[in-house]
Formats: C-alpha cells, sequence, structure tokens
C-alpha cells in the first residue's frame, strides 16, 4: 500500500489502484445464510454512492458526528469509509443524543430516534431489501442510495488530524487510525493477497481493525463472519479452506 497515505480513504483509494477487481470484504451472516463478495472495486462504488448520500442530500460536513448503530456488516463497513469520505465522525455504537445524523439497524431504531438530525436505517436483509415500510422517523437506505452518484468529491479536504473514529473509549483522527491500522497487520502477519477471517463484533478497535481496518491497510481482504457461533467446527475449516483464508480473528 502506499505510504503516504494518511487517512482510511486513501487507503482505499490505493487498494482501488492496485487492483480494483480483488475481493476486500467477503461477508458471511451464518443465521441467515447469506454470503456477498465485493471487489475493490464494487466497495468503493457503494462507499462514493453513500459519501455522496451523507454530504448532499444529509448535508453531513466535516466535524458532524454520526452515530453508528449497526453489527459487523459489509453495508456497516461502507459507511464507515463513507465518513471518512466526507469528514465525518464515525461514532460506533455512540450516543444517538449527541450525534448529527444517525445509521441504525433493527433493535437499534428506538435508540436512534434521540436523534435529533437525520436518520437512515438499514434492513440489513439479504441482497439489501428495502423495509415494507420504513420504520417511523427514519428514510430507507436502500431506497435512497441507488440513484445516488458512483464518484465522490469531497466538498472541503479531509484533515487527517481531526477525529474520525470513536468506538468505545477510542477516539482516533484519521492518521492514528491508519497508523493503528498498519501496526495491527504487521502483529498479525498480514499482507497483499492475505485473508483474514474475522468473527469479531464491530464494538471495539480489535473487531473493527481485524474486520476491516488491517486487511485494507495491508492490501489483503477480510472474510467478515457475523453470527458465526452458528457454524460448526467442521463447516468453519470448510469455511477457512474455500475461501483461502491465510490467517483468523475470531
Amino acid at each position: 500500500m502506499n505510504a503516504s497515505d494518511r487517512t482510511p480513504a486513501d487507503l482505499l483509494r490505493s487498494a482501488l489502484a492496485a487492483d480494483p477487481a480483488r475481493p476486500l470484504v467477503t461477508f458471511y451472516d451464518d443465521a441467515t445464510g447469506e454470503r456477498v463478495e465485493l471487489s475493490v472495486a464494487t466497495f468503493a462504488n457503494w462507499v462514493a454512492k453513500t459519501a455522496n448520500l451523507l454530504q448532499g442530500d444529509l448535508s453531513a460536513a466535516p466535524g458532524d458526528r454520526l452515530a453508528l448503530l449497526l453489527p459487523a456488516h459489509w453495508q456497516s463497513a461502507v459507511w464507515l469509509l463513507a465518513c471518512f469520505s466526507v469528514g465525518v465522525v464515525a461514532d460506533v455504537g455512540g450516543d444517538a443524543t449527541r450525534a448529527d445524523l444517525v445509521v441504525a439497524g433493527p433493535g437499534q431504531f428506538d435508540a436512534g430516534l434521540a436523534c435529533g438530525g437525520e436518520r437512515i436505517a438499514l434492513s440489513l436483509a439479504p441482497l439489501g431489501r428495502r423495509f415494507p415500510t420504513p420504520p417511523a422517523g427514519y428514510a430507507d437506505y436502500a431506497v435512497e442510495v441507488p440513484g445516488q452518484g458512483d464518484r465522490f468529491a469531497a466538498y472541503a479536504p479531509v484533515d487527517p488530524d481531526e477525529p474520525a473514529l470513536v468506538v468505545g473509549d477510542v477516539e482516533l483522527t484519521g492518521a492514528e487510525l491508519v497508523e493503528r491500522a498498519r501496526a495491527d497487520a504487521d502483529r498479525l502477519g498480514l499482507g497483499p493477497g492475505s485473508r483474514l477471517l474475522s468473527g469479531k463484533p464491530y464494538d471495539s478497535w480489535d473487531g473493527l481493525s481485524a474486520g476491516l481496518f488491517a486487511p485494507l491497510a495491508s492490501g489483503g481482504s477480510v472474510v467478515l463472519c457475523r453470527d458465526l457461533g452458528e457454524l460448526s467446527e467442521d463447516a468453519l475449516a470448510k469455511r477457512v479452506e474455500s475461501e483461502r483464508v491465510t490467517d483468523t480473528a475470531v
């Protein structure tokens, strides 16, 4: 990866320039049987569309705080990179009363209503399906995002030394996030072509790093597994083999 990258969005741009066709996020939901694989190019397209929604329709600006009330999921990863592209602070599992915007999934809609700003709901259903009727007080992400542009240009440059991520008691600037992700990648032995299987939730730095940031920073990819406890040992071993997993974090 490019040594000059100082924000997570820089890491994604470098990955796109290096090999847009390679897998970046392979997502499994072992409660539903869903599997989704996103190449770098497909993931970056989702990020661009979501960043355009965030900056344009939702009027988010650098320094705004977004409470991300979502589990470990490929769409959560998209929202994180969209926030970093705009300069919005992603507060994972954050207090909606302190947020300028909220993005919520099933089980979190009531908590998200405490936010006085814009609210986006995700069904997290297979194939990114729409809600039959969106939760009261929310716009449906699956309705709002398809019409957004495939290319994103920030209205203002993102400062790598401004806050980017809050999770638990950890708060990081974009530059600090990149530095920690690189250090984690080194510790885990990740490099270009590595495939890290992670069953960790997105409620801590360790889960976010294993489930997205360290693979992205190293030129590798992640096999992100939700509800991994539903899988037998034999089924997990088969997945490790079929997905060409090189490292695990479970």
